[in-house]
């Protein structure tokens, strides 16, 4: 062809568009649409994906590191969408009643239907605009509602609007303050020590509390600016929280020698503190005897959190480090069914031990029982004779699987105890944290139970007080106390509640108590109120007319405590009187005291009503002392953060 040709062309006028070859042209293109999907459909049913599903594919095929934040990214950008095209239309939907339902829009003239070919639009007409102009409007102001919804607080009604604590928590049944939720962690219930009239029952029993849980689990509560429930705090566990300079003992007698101090109480001046003390014998550690020790870890679903299974190896780390090559260390691990993930192995080869535990991972659910099986076969297999034999059982306590007889479990541990293998319970975690199960193991064990909530804490339970946890010098310790009707009036025992005796019981050897390790302290505190002081409750109109007669004197009580030799089954006696001399607080009753004021008021016991938050924080700030660990000037800290949540 020609340029002149071409040319003319170029000037030629374009036909009109044909409605017929329009239509051929599309339908056209929708059959080799079609044709296309068909054969795609074929070779997916030829050449199935592999993966059992598409979480597993996506898994499979991407970094682990990569696919969770994709993932999350794609649902927060559709979880966007979804507000901004959904919510709208609910909440039109939400104020709509059932006999007036919601004007739909009507489509607009001329649009395109799927599947139909698209016709030419008339001219809008000034009707036409006025409905779109309003249409608008009303997406607008969805959009701006729906905005609105996002970022307030859900309406609520009238009777709810008096009280409204944090979000998910309750509030106490004591003073209305802010408690930690009930999310799961489990603790024993029970009562506070009431005041006893001594004319009526002038004899009190209770068993020694060694463990510390308790403070550690109050005090990340208040940190996490949450009250615990009353039940998880147990007073004699803060108070015996911290270490006291009771006297020594001497050497070749006794493991421990009381120690006894009357002083004025703080938050009643009619009343009487009388403070007792024992102070285990500690060891050099030349004399520590070597140890087996037997890590029965939960690996359970429930463990995977950073203050759960990956503090418990940051933790154990500590432990390896303190141990020498004549102990010994072996680990079994439990998550749907018992493993030995390390057989019993030289604390010498602390290689060999850390990579056992840098190599548990967290899965499945939580056989328990069969785990400390398990860990009791491997303790009697490497058993050291005159040695210490222990199981450390650390958990959350969730144990939801092969635990169907409790009591069978705790006659499993005692049975095992009575062979010279103890059990100690390290706890962590919040969520399902299970103080019950772990205190009742614990002490079925003749063992403590302790609550890492941190590093700090690990330190303290693991390195500073390891010589204690694993060495004990006397087990089944218990404490009475008979008071003096001539002088005494009431008394009241703080805490202990869970540690109450039968009066038959300190004498029968067959009864369990708790245990003494190598320089733990031990503090009780009784709150009595002298004869002719005003008391709680009156006195029997139809008494005895002399209740004083045939005791010794003026003493205000006589203090007896029983105690077992760690390898003997029969118990030896200690004796002394409580005089009523008033002393001056030192610096040990001064704290011991300002810590069973905070437990007591936190709980919101009325015996504390009286007595401030600034009072008790100036009483511990004068038994404050020394304090080389500074574990004095945190709890003056947590006094603050429980005043600022319980006004």
């Amino acid at each position: 062809m020609t340029d002149d040709r071409l040319k003319s062309l170029g000037k030629t006028m374009v036909p009109p568009p044909s409605a017929h070859a329009r239509q051929a042209a599309h339908d056209a293109a929708m059959a080799a649409f079609e044709a296309a999907q068909e054969r795609a459909a074929d070779e997916k049913e030829s050449h199935p994906n592999q993966g059992s599903s598409i979480g597993a594919r996506l898994r499979s095929i991407t970094s682990r590191w990569k696919g969770p934040w994709t993932m999350e990214l794609r649902y927060g950008l559709g979880a966007a969408v979804a507000a901004v095209l959904f919510v709208p239309l609910g909440w039109q939907l939400l104020n709509q009643t059932a006999l007036t339902p919601p004007a739909l829009p009507q489509p607009e003239l001329g649009t395109a239907q799927s599947g139909t070919v698209p016709v030419a639009e008339p001219a809008p007409t000034p009707d036409d605009a006025a409905r779109r102009s309003e249409a608008d409007a009303e997406v607008r102001e969805s959009v701006v509602a729906a905005e609105e919804l996002a970022v307030a607080p859900a309406p609520m009604s009238t009777a709810s609007q008096t009280l409204q604590p944090l979000s998910g928590i309750a509030p106490s049944s004591n003073d209305g303050f802010a408690q930690v939720p009930s999310i799961g962690d489990r603790f024993t219930a029970f009562e506070d020590n009431g005041v006893t009239l001594t004319a009526e029952q002038p004899v009190s029993t209770f068993s020694v509390d060694v463990d510390t849980a308790s403070y550690a689990y109050v005090r990340r509560a208040l940190e996490m600016g949450q009250v615990p429930p009353p039940e998880a705090i147990r007073v004699e566990e803060l108070i015996n929280y911290f270490s006291y300079d009771y006297p020594v003992p001497a050497p070749g007698g006794a493991p421990f020698a009381p120690s006894v101090t009357v002083t004025s109480s703080p938050w009643d001046a009619d009343n009487r503190l009388v403070h007792i003390g024992i102070r285990g014998e500690a060891l050099e550690v030349s004399a520590v005897p070597p140890a087996n020790l037997v890590l029965l870890i939960d690996m359970s679903g429930s463990m995977d959190a950073p203050d759960k299974l990956p503090l418990l190896k940051r933790s154990l780390g500590l432990l390896v480090n303190e141990m020498g090559p004549e102990d010994t260390l072996s680990i079994v691990t439990y998550a749907g069914q018992a493993g030995v993930a390390l057989e019993p192995t030289s604390g010498g080869d602390k290689a060999a031990i850390m990579a056992a535990i840098e190599s548990l991972v967290p899965g499945g659910s939580t056989a328990g029982a069969a785990g400390i099986e398990e860990a009791y076969r491997l303790a009697r297999s490497a058993f050291i004779q005159d040695g210490t034999n222990r199981v450390l059982l650390a958990t959350d306590g969730d144990f939801n699987v092969g635990l169907s007889d409790p009591d069978g479990l705790e006659d499993f541990i005692a049975e095992k105890r009575d062979d010279g293998i103890f059990l100690s319970v390290l706890g962590f975690g919040m969520g399902n944290y299970n103080d019950a199960a772990m205190q009742a193991l614990a002490q079925a064990g003749n063992g403590t139970a302790a609550y890492i909530d941190d590093f700090a804490e690990a330190r303290k339970v693991l390195v500073e007080e390891m010589g204690a946890t694993l060495v004990t010098i006397a087990k089944d310790v218990k404490i009475q106390v008979e008071f003096n009707p001539a002088t005494v009036a009431e008394y009241r025992l703080i805490g202990y509640e869970t540690r109450t005796l039968a009066r038959e019981d300190f004498n029968n050897d067959r009864v369990d108590a708790g245990d003494v390790g190598a320089g733990h302290t031990v503090t009780a505190i009784y709150e009595i109120t002298p004869v002719g002081a005003p008391g709680s409750v009156d006195p029997l109109r139809y008494g005895e007319d002399e209740p004083g007669v045939g005791n010794a004197g003026d003493e205000l009580g006589y203090l007896k405590i029983r105690y077992k030799e760690p390898d003997s089954d029969v118990s030896e006696l200690i004796e002394t009187p409580i005089r009523p001399g008033l002393a001056e607080a030192s610096a040990d009753t001064a704290f011991a005291s300002a810590v069973a004021a905070f437990g007591q008021k936190l709980k919101g016991s009325d015996a504390l009503h009286a007595m401030s938050w600034d009072e008790i924080r100036a009483l511990a700030d004068t038994g404050r002392g020394a304090d080389p660990t500074g574990r004095r000037a945190e709890f003056i800290g947590l006094i603050g953060l429980a005043e600022s949540l319980t006004q």
